[in-house]
């Protein structure tokens, strides 16, 4: 009577066992076929991108100030340059909304006809930085009273940067989405496959014009601070990708 039923029991069991078998075997093959045809083919595809742009107002300054000094020996050379940029640092200080820091310095001999040494010539510069236009005018001003103005731009701050790129972004992405379907429709096919796609940035920051002002009265007992003109720029972000047509 136990034996009985334990055979029956075991039979219906193996029954169980052998639909599910087949039922997870199907599935599997569906999965295959429906993988198999999701596959690109490498026929009917587009490679193309799209672009979207914008413009925004420059709320980053950026300056490279100089001393450019001779000496006999290098020595005495490193002796001034070194003084003259601890100095400057001593009076950036007093601006803590301008990020300063010390830059390249460059030593090299000078030689006469008979290429021997007769002296020394170096420079060294300082880097400002600072969303603070006017008190960073005003440090310049300062430090121009022993250097000399090498180079002043203008861009734009990395988190609002960053801020309308995440924009920009999504816009590109949606515009590369709209022109995937144009084409769609213009090839006469039911729909399309994205087979890559890439996101890149970039930027456009126009140099504003810059005088010799600064320059020219570097030496001057006292040196007006200016008042910038930033400017903007252009941050550009492009979707560029390729689908293939569903025919």
């Amino acid at each position: 009577m136990l034996n009985s039923l334990t055979k029956r029991c075991s039979r219906a069991i193996n029954k169980t066992l052998l639909a599910s078998g087949a039922a997870l075997s199907m599935t599997a093959l569906l999965g295959a076929i429906n993988t198999a045809h999701a596959e690109p083919t490498g026929y009917d595809q587009l490679t193309f991108n799209t672009e979207v742009k914008a413009d925004i107002a420059n709320d980053e300054v950026r300056a490279s100030l100089y001393k450019k000094a001779q000496a006999k020996d290098a020595k005495s050379l490193a002796r001034d340059l070194n003084s003259s940029i601890n100095a400057a640092m001593v009076i950036a200080k007093r601006y803590p909304s301008v990020t300063v820091k010390t830059g390249q310095q460059n030593t090299y001999p000078r030689y006469d006809k008979d290429d021997k040494i007769i002296g020394w010539t170096g420079q060294a510069n300082i880097e400002l930085k600072s969303t603070d236009f006017a008190a960073t005018s005003q440090l310049i001003a300062d430090l121009q009273n022993t250097l000399v103005m090498g180079d002043l731009s203008f861009g734009v701050s990395e988190p609002k940067k960053d801020e309308l790129e995440r924009q920009l972004m999504s816009r590109a992405s949606k515009a590369f989405q709209d022109q995937a379907q144009n084409l769609s429709a213009a090839w006469s096919a039911k729909g399309y496959r994205l087979i890559s796609v890439n996101l890149n940035t970039g930027s456009n920051y126009p140099r504003p014009m810059y005088g010799a002002m600064m320059k020219s009265q570097a030496m001057d007992q006292s040196v007006p601070a200016q008042n910038f003109e930033s400017g903007d720029s252009t941050i550009t972000v492009t979707a560029s990708g390729t689908i293939e047509l569903i025919k």
